[in-house]
């Protein structure tokens, strides 16, 4: 198998439809050669605990409801061009991911990793949930098969809180600016949403050299 290690954040549109694109590519070769595993970006590192209104956050981050407009538009557009549905408008408020990036590693553990980051994201882009909320992260744990009691009584700690923001920092320290990231085999870097294509051109080129090496490596032994 070869490491696929994605850096995200929740509440990145572009990871959203970026992870859609590589599902469907590993939909279509369900014999990929991928074990993936998910890591923490956050892409506000400074937003309060409890999140701040969603209107009030866009129209700081892109210099007013215009510019708010312009950019989710497009993203709007080739969200919808991708089959993937999303409602913007059902947002009320922007979360500080730091409990779910928790929430994330804690289901790495459990193998219920995949399960609760496709939930993190329908929640949010498609539900409007609060995902801040920790009640909201009790009950997406719970939807994938994880101990809510478990999880509820860890988030009320601050266990992995300095592990998640440290591996935040290590990110940012080997020139991660944005995500979602993808590193192949922990040599190759991928950024930004990429086409189904593209994946499936990596994946066959993958299963080559796998074919290759194994068949150099029977040669060997023969």
């Amino acid at each position: 198998m070869i490491k696929l290690d994605i850096l995200s954040d929740p509440i990145c549109p572009w990871c959203y439809i970026g992870k859609m694109a590589l599902d469907q590519a590993l939909g279509n070769a369900p014999d990929h050669p991928f074990t993936i595993e998910w890591h923490p970006f956050q892409l506000n590192p400074d937003m309060p605990p409890e999140g701040m209104d969603r209107t009030a956050y866009l129209q700081a981050k892109f210099g007013g409801p215009e510019g708010a407009r312009e950019v989710y538009g497009r993203i709007e557009d080739t969200a919808k061009a991708a089959g993937l549905p999303v409602d913007f408008g059902a947002i009320q408020r922007t979360p500080n991911t730091l409990d779910a990036h928790r929430l994330i590693h804690w289901a790495g553990v459990e193998g219920r990793q995949i399960a609760v980051v496709s939930k993190l994201f329908e929640g949010y882009f498609t539900q409007g949930r609060d995902i801040g909320d920790r009640e909201v992260l009790v009950e997406i744990a719970q939807a994938a098969e994880m101990d809510g009691e478990m999880v509820r009584r860890l988030l009320a700690s601050d266990a992995d809180a300095d592990d998640i923001l440290a591996r935040d920092a290590h990110a940012r320290e080997r020139g991660v600016t944005g995500v979602p990231t993808f590193v192949v085999a922990n040599q190759h870097v991928l950024s930004g949403a990429q086409p189904p294509e593209l994946w499936e051109k990596v994946i066959a080129e993958l299963r080559e050299q796998i074919a290759d090496q194994n068949g150099r490596n029977s040669s060997s032994s023969s």
